[in-house]
């Protein structure tokens, strides 16, 4: 039985070695998709954009509820001592209500040529240190990156995989302007 036994074991753990921590965050899921980044000299770039400027969109939704309802067709026949003659005949209805609208938000974000395999190391450092990003420190813009972006901005009410220059400079790794 025991011999039996050792091969599957042996399988098992050697399909697992190569693992590396599997994270069941929704938010890691939506980031397998590039997201786009449009430059202020693009048509679709938001209106007034600094030239230079780089952009990320953030879509949300709308969300819709549906509501039943049972709506009376015929009132029921009730005599004065209280018996039911023929219980009242309903109707049900269902209709969709919008709970919130759709929502399109845009924001500045480091272009692409800040995007260095060292920018991307400092940004998943500074992710890694706030519990934000699982794995190794590689460099590598990849999932694992999008996902700990989204998951620090999520908290700040924006829902992307872009980081957006505010919170670039929140993690200490774009420089604030200055006022003059």
């Amino acid at each position: 039985m025991t011999r039996l036994i050792a091969p599957f074991v042996a399988l098992a753990l050697l399909a697992t070695a190569g693992c590396e921590e599997t994270i069941s965050d929704p938010p890691y899921l939506a980031a397998w998709s590039e997201p786009e980044i449009v430059r202020a000299e693009d048509p679709r770039a938001p209106p007034n954009a600094r030239p230079g400027s780089c952009w990320g969109r953030d879509v949300t939704p709308a969300v819709l509820e549906t509501v039943t309802e049972q709506i009376m067709v015929q009132p029921p026949e009730v005599l004065a001592d209280g018996t039911v003659i023929s219980p009242g005949i309903f109707r049900t209805e269902q209709q969709q209500r919008i709970v919130k609208e759709r929502r399109e938000t845009w924001f500045e974000t480091p272009c692409p040529h800040i995007w260095t395999e060292e920018f991307t190391a400092s940004v998943q450092r500074a992710l890694k240190v706030r519990g934000l990003f699982f794995g190794t420190v590689t460099g590598i813009h990849d999932t694992r990156t999008r996902a700990a972006i989204r998951r620090y901005q999520k908290a700040g009410g924006l829902d992307s995989v872009i980081l957006s220059l505010e919170s670039a400079r929140r993690l200490g790794l774009v420089a604030v302007e200055r006022e003059e």
